[in-house]
């Protein structure tokens, strides 16, 4: 059996975990609205349309915010064709994904369904084929009160209070070649720059996010982050990244090491804002919202089989098996040991399309990577502990030495509670664990959570929704300050503390 140490001291701190690390996404993409959150005529349907057995999975996840409508999407966009009568939207051809979109699901609606789901919005803008003016138009109608034109358009349409969006995205992937209207580094960055300032004249409470590179592997990653902050620093709050991760090659190390590059990516981004923050001699630091990472490659090759020009067709639906939900464990610890600096995260997306919920027209069910994302939203809000792994370790091929234990420790004083996440990626070994906690006096094992499967390849359906699930262990013992465990082969682990 392997052997660890978590090692971790209640006054070294990495910092207070801000919810939004918890969000999702919503795109205008396959079947995540249209079937996914919203049907009208469905048995499981309310009055509006929207999904209420998706719904009750969604307020199960306490998902704190969610970025709509896009997503490569967003790039093409005419939010005003997403408003108003139902039976005066148009349709439109969607070139971002080659269907038709019909518009009967808008802003409004998404407005409406965030309350239902106990959600905030993260609006995104089109900077693709739009630009600043239409930006500062949607701002209008979404959070003035009344007494101007968008604002009392929105009043016509039904909704006589703001929506009160705080959070924008500047944009999309716009160094991308396959996105509407992509740009140089310099453009990009003039524009982000432009569009922030003048939806900050209209509303000096919002906040904005700038596009990152779309991924770690694009040419121009770090040139561009670095050129646009040169424009933009003075007006936007955060840069975005994007990342997925495969395993084409079924090499399971390898792809559960994913997580390393991850964290690689997250601090070569922050040493890039702060590049910028020391050239300008800045006040504010640049923090990150990683406002799309996920598992996805199941799906790659059927969409590349889709027809086109159809509405909401079965497109990047990976079915997700029990690996996933490891890396997906992993990469949840790795954004939550970085959370001084990443304040908002995005699984992307949240129903059907590369997600955590699948539905079917008879019911909705939770995928493999439903359950470490459920743990990580509901228990891991506090304060992350500077934890220390001393774990053994393994070569993979992509990303080098890879450690064989994750984990992140999680304290929330004001509810006496302490919270230790964990991976164990050994595929052959379980791993005896120890962690001195003698300064967290009077509190005891309240429950040891695991996630486990004998088949790696195992997978969630309608008809045997808990092929995959969790399951209480009682190998964690915590005696004089000293805590025990064990955490079997390949899992994902929920230690959860309390007084």
């Amino acid at each position: 059996m392997k052997k660890a140490e978590i090692i971790v001291d209640k006054y070294f701190l990495i910092g207070a975990v801000d919810k939004r690390i918890f969000g999702s996404f919503i795109e205008h993409l396959g079947r995540a609205v249209y079937e996914g959150i919203y049907q009208e005529g469905n048995p499981n349907s309310d009055a509006q349309g929207f999904r209420k057995d998706t719904l009750d999975l969604v307020k199960e996840l306490q998902v704190p915010i969610v970025r709509y409508p896009g997503g490569n999407f967003v790039s093409g966009f005419r939010w005003e064709d997403s408003v108003g009568p139902k039976d005066k939207r148009p349709s439109r051809p969607e070139l971002a994904w080659g269907v038709i979109e019909t518009n009967q699901f808008g802003l409004n609606e998404f407005a409406d369904w965030s309350k239902k789901a106990g959600s905030d919005i993260m609006m995104a803008v089109n900077l693709g084929t739009r630009g600043p003016e239409d930006a500062k138009n949607l701002l209008e109608y979404c959070n003035f009160k009344g007494g101007t034109y968008y604002s009392d358009l929105r009043k016509e349409h039904g909704y006589k209070d703001p929506h009160d969006i705080k959070v924008w995205c500047l944009g999309n992937e716009m160094d991308g070649p396959w996105q509407m209207g992509h740009k140089t580094a310099t453009e990009y960055g003039r524009i982000a720059a432009e569009t922030s300032r003048l939806m900050k004249f209209m509303d000096p409470t919002i906040e904005t996010v700038a596009c990152g590179s779309s991924n770690l592997d694009m040419p121009t990653f770090g040139s561009w982050e670095y050129t646009v902050l040169d424009e933009a620093y003075d007006e936007v709050d955060y840069m975005s990244l994007h990342q997925y991760y495969g395993n084409r090659d079924d090499d399971t190390p390898d792809f559960l090491a994913s997580s390393k590059g991850m964290d690689d990516f997250i601090s070569g981004v922050v040493s890039i804002c702060d590049a910028v923050k020391a050239k300008k001699h800045g006040k504010k630091n640049i923090n990150l919202s990683f406002d799309e990472w996920n598992v996805w490659y199941h799906s790659n090759e059927a969409d590349e089989k889709l027809e086109k020009w159809i509405q909401a067709p079965h497109q990047l639906e990976d079915i997700y098996n029990f690996e996933d939900a490891l890396l997906v464990g992993s990469m949840l610890i790795t954004l939550l040991r970085h959370a001084d600096r990443v304040k908002i995260a995005c699984l992307a997306q949240l129903v059907n399309v590369i997600a955590p919920i699948m539905t079917s027209d008879t019911g909705a069910w939770r995928q493999t990577i439903f359950y470490p994302y459920f743990h990580a939203s509901v228990y891991g809000r506090g304060t992350v502990l500077n934890t220390q792994v001393h774990t053994p370790v393994y070569e993979s091929k992509t990303y080098g030495e890879a450690p064989y234990l994750d984990s992140v420790c999680i304290w929330n004083e004001e509810e006496d509670t302490l919270t230790i996440f964990a991976v164990n990626k050994s595929l052959e070994e379980d791993m005896e664990v120890s962690c001195d906690l003698r300064q967290f006096e009077g509190y005891k094992v309240a429950e040891h959570i695991v996630l486990t499967n004998d088949d790696l390849k195992a997978v969630n359906t309608e008809a045997a929704p808990n092929t995959v699930a969790p399951t209480l262990s009682s190998a964690t013992k915590l005696e004089n300050g000293k805590l025990q465990t064990v955490f079997g082969k390949h899992s994902w682990n929920v230690i959860r503390l309390s007084k």
